[in-house]
């Protein structure tokens, strides 16, 4: 019996896969790459979110991300969630902000709680986030608009059994907020 060996991928007579033959109309492309596209945001999607827990009297995230950069992130835009906040249609206004904490719970609430802080004095949320971290600085560059209405007011981030905890995965927290 004699095998063949794979086609050489650089030869005429290797095929390119489906979604990049020649001979492929235009819409079956953009399907196809939609579905790339829906296959790639599932797998971020599952390695980041967040989720509501019932809770007796105020309200309380769980939190879920690879890094503590996103994790800041997706806590941040489940805060927003759970506010039920609406932003207006204007052009963004831009915020940086730094912190320096030793430890992940300590920095997640300030971080949080900074936000919290823009929401009372200036209207606004933030949707847009580059968090970065060099030498034990954090750095949050926000973007966000002015809010026009917002359906429950959290007062504060608490550190009530709040603790980052490592998974497989990456990190995973409970936050409970005090509204």
């Amino acid at each position: 019996m004699i095998s063949q060996a794979p086609p050489d991928p650089l030869s005429s007579q290797a095929k390119p896969p489906h979604c990049l033959t020649p001979a492929i109309a235009v819409k079956p492309l953009f399907d196809c790459l939609k579905q790339c596209v829906a296959q790639e945001a599932e797998g971020y999607l599952k390695q980041t979110g967040f989720r509501e827990i019932e809770h007796t009297a105020d309200r309380e995230l769980e939190v879920w991300a690879p890094d503590m950069a996103q994790l800041l992130e997706t806590a941040a835009r489940g805060m927003n969630v759970i506010s039920g906040v609406l932003t207006a249609d204007q052009v963004p206004q831009s915020r940086t902000i730094q912190f320096q904490n030793a430890d992940p719970e300590t920095l997640l609430v300030d971080f949080l709680n900074e936000l919290l802080y823009f929401v009372e004095t200036e209207r606004l949320a933030f949707d847009q986030f580059h968090i970065t971290e060099t030498g034990g600085i954090w750095e949050a560059r926000l973007s966000g608009k002015p809010i026009i209405s917002q359906e429950k007011e959290i007062k504060a981030v608490t550190f009530h059994r709040l603790e980052v905890r490592r998974t497989e995965q990456g990190l995973t927290v409970n936050i409970v907020f005090d509204v």
